[in-house]
């Protein structure tokens, strides 16, 4: 599969270049969601147990040291994947509180959903 957007992992990786275990596991999660082709949701959580369905089955968290990202997953043949956010953890309760109805309220106010 293709990842869309992953320019902003690598400006995470960039701007923390000294933090080893957050490069790696940046590296990690963009070798384990381009070298699979993802057939169903329940594949990508067996494989990435990090992941954390916030919305109609597309939209992910993922756990990358003490970054989160939000991926956008598109579960059809050829489908592709969307980096959508990346922060920090208290970047992500700023953002998101916490809260699945604001996690939709923000991908609607972005024009995702």
């Amino acid at each position: 599969m293709k990842l869309v957007n992953k320019h902003l992992l690598y400006q995470v990786k960039k701007k923390k270049k000294g933090n080893k275990k957050l490069v790696k596991a940046i590296d990690k999660l963009i070798s384990d969601l381009e070298g699979t082709e993802w057939d169903n949701p329940h594949e990508l959580t067996k494989k990435r147990p990090d992941a954390d369905c916030v919305y109609s089955g597309e939209f992910y968290f993922f756990n990358i040291n003490v970054h989160r990202t939000l991926i956008m997953i598109e579960f059809e043949e050829g489908g592709e994947m969307t980096v959508v956010w990346v922060g920090s953890h208290d970047d992500y309760e700023k953002t998101f509180k916490n809260n699945r109805n604001v996690i939709k309220k923000w991908l609607r106010d972005n024009e995702w959903i």
